[in-house]
């Protein structure tokens, strides 16, 4: 974890992870990596590819104070159970930017759900499909995946063809993810930064509060 850059600090009560590093500066992030590209750590770990990825739409309010960003699996039972109560704190609060990355590590129906997901991106229904596929509460299979989807009002043959002309930047970007969420040292899903404090696990709705209250803390301090 040498090439992390964001000043991760610890929140009260000791209950979140730490990583350290300097403070995080670096190059604009940039589109969809080229097939057979390999960005190098550097380029992953910076703070525009991490906090603001266009190719990753965000949900709760897009000019939040505080971003959250959730490294998640669709076959995560603890990402399945977390994600309302997330969801509802984002909600709830109305100053928080939300960014779901699908970190899929859980087998090849993952990887192959979370490029479905990712293809939806090219119909403007990203936010919606995450939604769907982290609803689940049955086993996940390809058929699932697409079923879902469609019951969501998602064209899965538009989705489809996405997908299949877009495996490699599709395939490139679940590789990004995963080099980045290997770099800030989490090990499962689901794992989090909140502002800049690591959180490498899941946690209840309340501890959600408590990290976006230190990170707005933190960030009045810096000023």
């Amino acid at each position: 974890m040498s090439n992390i850059r964001f000043p991760l600090r610890p929140t009260r009560r000791g209950l979140f992870g730490l990583a350290g590093g300097a403070a995080l500066f670096g190059i604009a992030g940039r589109a969809w990596a080229a097939p057979g590209s390999e960005p190098d750590d550097d380029e992953v770990l910076n703070e525009a590819l991490v906090l603001r990825d266009p190719d990753i739409p965000s949900s709760g309010n897009p000019k939040g104070d505080v971003t959250i960003i959730e490294y998640f699996d669709y076959q995560c039972p603890y990402c399945r159970k977390i994600a309302p109560e997330l969801r509802a704190v984002v909600k709830e609060d109305g100053n928080v930017r939300l960014v779901s990355k699908d970190w899929a590590i859980l087998g090849p129906v993952s990887v192959y759900a979370a490029g479905l997901v990712l293809a939806t991106r090219y119909q403007n229904k990203f936010i919606e499909a995450q939604d769907a596929m982290i609803s689940l509460n049955t086993k996940l299979t390809e058929t699932v995946a697409r079923d879902t989807l469609k019951k969501a009002g998602i064209d899965v043959d538009r989705a489809l063809t996405d997908l299949a002309s877009n495996k490699d930047a599709i395939a490139g970007k679940l590789k990004q993810i995963d080099k980045q969420a290997t770099a800030f040292g989490f090990r499962g899903t689901p794992s989090f930064i909140v502002g800049k404090f690591r959180i490498p696990g899941p946690i209840s709705k309340e501890h959600f509060k408590l990290a976006i209250a230190d990170a707005r803390k933190a960030a009045a301090e810096k000023k």
